[in-house]
C-alpha cells in the first residue's frame, strides 16, 4: 500500500551500514531541558515522527537528569515497532553531576542506559562532549572500553561528540581506523556558521558518519530568539535577530530555511533538532518533504546570509581550552 506521506530520505551514516532518516529526532527536550513535556506529548511526538519517517532518535544520560532516556523508552516501547525499524543513540561521559569518562563509569553507563531505554542494545554510543574530558583518556581508556562493549553486543557503533572541531580531528588522528564509526557535530553547520565543511573531506576519508545537530544554532535562528543563557556573543544574537526579523517581514519562517539550509548537504546523514511535539515534527519534516521537492530558497537564504555575514562562522568557547 502506498504511504499517504512522501517518505524522508535515508542516508547512509558513513562506513556503518546505516540508513538514517535526513530529519533526526533529538530527544533532549523530552527531559523538559526547555520547560514542560506530558508523558502523552512525549509518545505522540514519538510516534508522529516515526509515522513520518524518522528513524533516528538520539538521547543522553544528560538530558533532564536521565528523564530524557526514560521517556524516549516509554515511547519507543509504546511503537510496538521491530526493533530493527529505528536508531537509537544515546551518549556517556557526561552526567547531571558532572564528567567521567572513565572505562569504569562509562562501562556502567550502558547497563544504565539499556535499562531506562527499556533496549537490549543501543545503534550508536556516544562520548558526550569530550572537550571537557581529557582527549588523551578518550583515545587510550574510553574508545577501548566502547569497544568491548561492541564486543559483547551493547552498542553497534562508537561516536564522539562535541563542538569545538578540533577535537574530532585530534582524536581519529590517534585511534586505530574505523575505531571511531560516528561524530555528532553541533552549531557548525547552520546559516551563520558553515565550518563543518572545512573537516568534511577529512572525515569522509576516515569514512565517518557525520551528524549535524542544532540547525537552529541553539535558538539564534529562530523569531522568539535564543534563550537567556545563549553564550553567543551580542553581535551574533543581534545579527541573527535582524535575519529573523527580516525573513519575518518576507512571510518567511527563518527557522524552516535554517533546517533546508542544513538538510541541503547530502554529505551529512542526519540533521539533529530537539522535538517534543507533533506540531515540531511536522514542521520539520514539512521543510524537509518541501526542499526535497521545490528546493531551497535561494534568494532568501542569500538575503539572511548577507544580514549575518559580517558574523560569519564566529563561535564561542566550549570546555577546557586543549592547547
Amino acid at each position: 500500500m502506498a504511504s499517504p506521506h512522501p517518505n524522508l530520505e535515508l542516508r547512509p551514516l558513513g562506513n556503518t551500514g546505516l540508513k538514517l532518516s535526513c530529519v533526526g529526532f533529538g530527544a533532549s527536550p523530552l527531559g523538559k531541558v526547555f520547560g514542560p513535556v506530558s508523558e502523552d506529548d512525549a509518545i505522540a511526538s514519538v510516534r508522529q515522527a516515526f509515522s513520518r519517517g524518522i528513524n533516528f532518535f538520539d538521547t543522553s544520560p544528560y538530558y533532564g537528569g536521565t528523564l530524557s532516556e526514560k521517556m524516549l523508552g516509554k515511547a519507543l516501547k509504546a511503537l510496538g515497532a521491530p526493533r530493527n525499524e529505528y536508531i537509537v543513540s544515546t551518549k556517556c561521559g557526561r552526567y547531571a553531576e558532572g564528567f567521567d569518562f572513565s572505562a569504569e563509569r562509562v562501562t556502567r553507563s550502558i547497563d544504565e542506559s539499556l535499562e531506562r531505554l527499556q533496549l537490549d542494545y543501543v545503534d550508536i554510543l556516544q562520548c558526550h562532549d569530550i572537550e571537557f574530558g581529557s582527549l588523551d583518556q578518550i583515545v587510550n581508556e574510553t574508545i577501548p572500553a566502547l569497544q568491548k562493549l561492541k564486543e559483547v553486543g551493547k552498542i553497534r557503533f562508537i561516536g564522539i561528540t562535541g563542538l569545538p572541531l578540533g577535537i574530532f580531528t585530534y582524536v581519529l588522528d590517534r585511534v586505530p581506523p574505523g575505531t571511531v564509526d560516528v561524530i555528532l557535530s553541533y552549531c557548525h553547520y547552520s546559516i551563520n556558521d558553515s565550518t563543518l565543511l572545512d573537516i568534511l573531506p577529512y572525515l569522509k576519508s576516515k569514512g565517518v558518519g557525520i551528524i549535524s545537530a542544532s540547525p537552529l544554532a541553539m535558538g539564534l535562528l529562530t523569531e522568539n530568539g535564543p534563550p537567556e543563557w545563549h553564550p553567543a556573543s551580542p553581535e551574533l544574537k543581534s545579527a541573527c535577530q535582524a535575519a529573523a526579523a527580516y525573513c519575518k517581514e518576507k512571510g518567511k519562517n527563518i527557522s524552516k530555511l535554517a533546517m533546508q539550509y542544513s538538510l541541503s548537504n547530502k554529505d551529512i546523514s542526519t540533521v539533529l533538532v530537539g522535538m517534543n511535539s507533533v506540531r515540531q515534527v511536522e514542521e520539520n519534516v514539512t521543510a524537509a518533504i518541501e526542499l526535497a521537492t521545490f528546493g531551497k530558497d535561494q534568494q532568501t537564504l542569500a538575503e539572511i546570509e548577507a544580514i549575518v555575514s559580517p558574523v560569519k562562522n564566529q563561535t564561542w568557547p566550549s570546555g577546557i581550552q586543549h592547547s
